[in-house]
């Protein structure tokens, strides 16, 4: 006797559910065409790195055995890039209020709090991404460096072999005229796939998928530590 009953409150919780999801997809839409999206999360990253590295470069400490906070002073640009990432939101639907577009979008999508939540949602996620993929980027370059530092164990031969492999694909890139092979190379590459984390519009266009594009860098990552690892054990010190 209980069944019947259940069967609409099933099909209740289905229709919120593509509607949920309907909405999401509409501002995620709405987010990634405007130009300003993808200028306001490059502006944020440049100018925090930035910052924090000018702040890095001007600290001094001239007290016997200070030891100035090196991670603070590297999280210094946060409170620069935090007003691009403030502007960022409040535009993502203020300009729908200076357009009169709102009235098109709770014409569409009546539930106003379901249409606030997915702009929360897309927000969040977008400045997230290319926030944290960003430290997971430097986080995995760093360990690249220390696997082939450990395996060649001359600093300056380190460096060298470092950035090399991270700028030669992207030179020979600008030098092949074939783009499938262009593609390809950009796909195998270090820094190359691996930045593909800092995109935000225009997805479709990238060689891999931002998260992809950071598996790829992963993957150099690991193979540095297990051959650094491998020589580090076998070999004299």
């Amino acid at each position: 006797m209980s069944l019947p009953a259940a069967a609409p409150s099933r099909a209740r919780y289905t229709g919120r559910g593509r509607y949920g999801s309907q909405t999401l997809h509409a501002e995620w839409t709405k987010l990634r065409t405007l130009a300003s999206t993808g200028w306001l999360l490059l502006g944020a990253a440049v100018l925090t790195v930035a910052v924090s590295t000018a702040a890095d470069a001007a600290a001094t400490c001239s007290a016997r055995g200070c030891q100035p906070d090196s991670a603070k002073l590297t999280l210094t640009g946060v409170q620069a890039g935090q007003a691009i990432v403030a502007v960022l939101a409040i535009l993502a639907i203020s300009n729908e209020y200076s357009t009169a577009m709102i009235r098109v979008t709770l014409t569409a999508m009546p539930r106003r709090l379901t249409v606030l939540a997915a702009k929360a949602a897309l927000v969040a996620g977008l400045v997230l991404r290319a926030a944290c993929g960003s430290v997971l980027y430097l986080t995995l370059m760093a360990l690249l460096s220390l696997g082939v530092a450990t395996a060649v164990r001359e600093s300056a031969v380190a460096i060298g072999l470092v950035l090399g492999l991270l700028y030669v694909f992207p030179v020979v890139t600008s030098v092949i005229g074939n783009q499938h092979w262009q593609r390809h190379l950009e796909q195998i590459g270090p820094m190359t796939a691996g930045l593909d984390i800092q995109a935000t519009v225009n997805l479709s266009s990238l060689p891999l998928t931002p998260w992809a594009g950071l598996g790829v860098l992963a993957l150099w990552a690991a193979g540095a530590l297990i051959i650094g690892a491998l020589m580090f054990c076998l070999r004299d010190a």
